[in-house]
Formats: structure tokens, C-alpha cells, sequence
């Protein structure tokens, strides 16, 4: 009974609509089934398993449940922490494997070339044409499906109501962890979509601007503590997605740099009503840790979106790719006497390697493991990589 204990435990349940209600008693009789001696071993439990998956996962996004971290405790220990899920069984996604994925391209033409794709890539992302044609091709042709379908949307009930409105932005987000390629993703994603005629303007901003400055971040005592939920000002950004939204003709984002590691003063990332919005950013799928009394409003970041999508890999393979991007810097960025890691430049390749793994375990992954990864299941789909960065799976939620 390990769905009844984990939705007995949360206060929110009580809450739930009568017809939510009627499915988790389908569901629970499901798993009594399986429970029982008597009952011979079936796929019982796992059919029960996978339709507490799928409702939980369906519960969040509907805000029934404002915390996803027990969420994540009850599919690790379920999945084993995998992510794999046949499609023969309930699930909220429909899985694809790579030549499964890429035969969705059709007939969409390759608009990049090979040099477009050196210039789009991160610096330790290994990402090629092929890659681009198989993986993100189809991504492009499917979003662009989404985007004309919103607008059509939009004119239909423009023209029932009889009025005239401003131009409303599709705004795509993407999350996942530090050095797991998804800055590569967006502007890869933002340069297909541009050459679609039908939304030539892709604007793309990441999140990194509304961290408080590093004067604010010292003052709280949260520089060890840059990158998770608490060092955003998640009120601006809100602010920012808001004003976007209703359609105000210019809207202002604050600008973040890795040389110095802070916010840019009195510099700006002006948007003007774009056709589409990427929002890229490590918690952007994350929502508000509030108390199950909490009356006020829940507004989420993630509200705002149309699309998102969760670049996913294995731990042990974002460690590594993350310990190599910061021999890289060591070796390029962090050699400019102006930059924030100036100090690790000079250190040796093994002393490089004890500080990147002590920065990965102290920071980045426990930000991983209690903020990132939880939210993945509220995206619309994934991305799973392999160890040599290539997208091994695509999981596309089912409407």
C-alpha cells in the first residue's frame, strides 16, 4: 500500500475533487489486489504503481500539491531512481527511442549548417548535425504545430469576443541541471524555430539575471547557496513573465555575467514582443514551498509557459561533464584577471579536479537531487541523455 501511505501523509488529499477521489480508490483496490496472499502475482502492482505516477504527477501540475518533493521520493523508490517506462504500461508520457524520435522529422528541411551548429554548442557539449537533425528537428516541427495551434487559438476567441488584443507571446521553458547542456538546447531551439515563417521572432532569456546580486546573496549568507529556489528573485521574474504575457510592448530583464559572476548594473535584456520566449533556467519548473495552511495566492513560474521541457542525464555523468567544463575554464575564461575564478587558473589539473568535485558534491548536486530533479515530471517533455551527451530517449506528455 505504498500509494495509499505516501497520499495519506500529505494534508492536501482532502482536499481533492470527488471524481480524483473516485480514482484513487480504483487505484487503491488495484494494489489491495496485489497486496493480497491469496491473489496470484500478476501486473497488478505495477499497473498501480504507474496510476500513482501518472496522478501524482497530474496533481502537481494541477497545484494540488505545492511541494513535489515527496513526489520524488515515492517514484525513486519505486523506479529505483530510473527513468526508463515501457509505453505498454500508464504512464504520462509516451516514450521514443532515438530512430523513433528522428522519424518524426518528415519532411522538415535541415536549416542549419555545421558551423551554425560550433557556434550554438557549449563548450564541452558535444552536439552535432546529426544530432541536431534527429533530436531537435522533430522537437522544432512539433513546437511549431503547438505555437500555430495557440495562435489560431488566440484569433478564434479574438474574434468571438470581438476584440482587439496585443500580440501574446509562446513562451517555452527548460530546466535541468548545471552543465547538462540545456543553454545549448534553448539556443539551438531558438535558432530552428526563427526559420519557420510563421514566427520569425525568438527571443531567449535565462533565469541567471534574477539571481540577487552577489552583494545581497553575502548579506543572507547564500553565495554557497547561488542556483537554488532561495537566490532568485522569483517576485521580478514572475513580474517579468507577467508583463510578457499581457502583452506590454517592451519588457525588461536584468542582465548576468559568468566573468564576474554577478549582475550586470544598469545593463538590460530588452523584450519586444516576441513570437515565441525561451525561459532557460535551472528551477524554472519549480514550485513554491509553502505550508498546507497557506491560504494566499500560488503563483509559479512555470504558469506561465506553454511548453516546457527538462534536459535529464544520470548524476554520474553531469558530474563528470561538469568537472570537464571547469578544466576547460580553467584553461580559457578563468585566465582573464578580471574573472571571478581568476584563482583557479593557476591551480594544477589534479588540484582543479579536487576543487570542481568538492564545488559538485557540497553544491550542485544537492541542488539537484532536492530542487531539480523532482520537477521534472511537471514537464511536457524530456530529454534523457547518454554518457557522451547524445539524447538517448524523448518522453512526450500525453494530453
Amino acid at each position: 500500500m505504498r500509494g495509499y501511505a505516501v497520499l495519506s501523509r500529505n494534508p492536501a488529499c482532502f482536499r481533492l475533487p470527488r471524481c480524483i477521489c473516485s480514482f484513487l480508490a480504483v487505484a487503491l483496490l488495484v494494489e489491495c489486489i496485489w497486496d493480497n496472499p491469496d491473489c496470484p502475482r500478476s501486473r497488478a502492482g505495477d499497473v498501480a504503481d504507474c496510476l500513482f505516477r501518472g496522478l501524482l504527477g497530474r496533481l502537481i501540475e494541477a497545484r494540488y500539491f505545492t511541494d513535489c518533493s515527496f513526489y520524488s521520493r515515492y517514484t525513486t523508490e519505486t523506479t529505483m531512481g530510473s527513468m526508463q517506462m515501457d509505453n505498454s504500461t500508464i504512464s504520462p508520457y509516451i516514450t521514443f527511442d532515438r530512430e523513433e524520435w528522428a522519424a518524426l522529422r518528415a519532411s522538415t528541411p535541415l536549416p542549419l549548417s555545421e558551423a551554425d551548429v560550433i557556434k550554438l554548442r557549449g563548450m564541452n557539449d558535444r552536439v552535432s548535425l546529426d544530432e541536431v537533425s534527429q533530436i531537435y528537428l522533430p522537437l522544432s516541427r512539433l513546437l511549431n504545430l503547438y505555437v500555430s495551434a495557440t495562435q489560431r487559438l488566440y484569433d478564434v476567441t479574438h474574434e468571438f469576443l470581438g476584440t482587439v488584443q496585443p500580440k501574446v507571446p509562446y513562451i517555452i521553458g527548460i530546466a535541468g541541471s548545471v552543465a547538462v547542456g540545456k543553454s545549448t538546447t534553448a539556443r539551438i531551439i531558438q535558432a530552428l524555430l526563427a526559420r519557420w515563417p510563421n514566427h520569425p521572432k525568438i527571443d531567449l532569456v535565462t533565469t541567471d539575471g534574477f539571481l540577487y546580486p552577489n552583494a545581497v546573496l553575502q548579506q543572507r549568507g547564500l553565495m554557497n547557496r547561488k542556483g537554488f529556489p532561495e537566490s532568485y528573485d522569483v517576485r521580478r521574474l514572475i513580474k517579468f513573465l507577467a508583463d510578457v504575457k499581457s502583452g506590454r510592448a517592451e519588457v525588461s530583464a536584468p542582465v548576468y555575467t559568468h566573468l564576474t559572476y554577478d549582475i550586470v548594473p544598469d545593463e538590460f535584456q530588452v523584450v519586444r514582443q516576441p513570437d515565441i520566449l525561451i525561459v532557460e533556467g535551472l528551477n524554472v519548473l519549480q514550485s513554491p514551498r509553502v505550508g498546507p495552511l497557506y491560504q494566499g495566492p500560488r503563483l509559479f513560474v512555470s504558469d506561465f509557459f506553454d511548453f516546457s521541457i527538462y534536459v535529464h542525464a544520470e548524476e554520474s555523468h553531469i558530474r563528470r561533464w561538469y568537472i570537464e567544463r571547469f578544466q576547460l575554464l580553467r584553461e580559457t575564461a578563468f585566465q582573464n584577471r578580471e574573472s571571478y575564478f581568476h584563482r583557479y587558473s593557476e591551480f594544477s589539473e589534479s588540484e582543479a579536479n579536487e576543487v570542481a568535485d568538492k564545488l559538485w558534491r557540497e553544491i550542485n548536486a544537492v541542488n539537484l537531487r532536492e530542487n531539480i530533479y523532482p520537477t521534472q515530471q511537471r514537464a511536457g517533455l524530456i530529454l534523457e541523455k547518454g554518457p557522451n551527451h547524445f539524447v538517448q530517449t524523448v518522453r512526450l506528455r500525453k494530453l
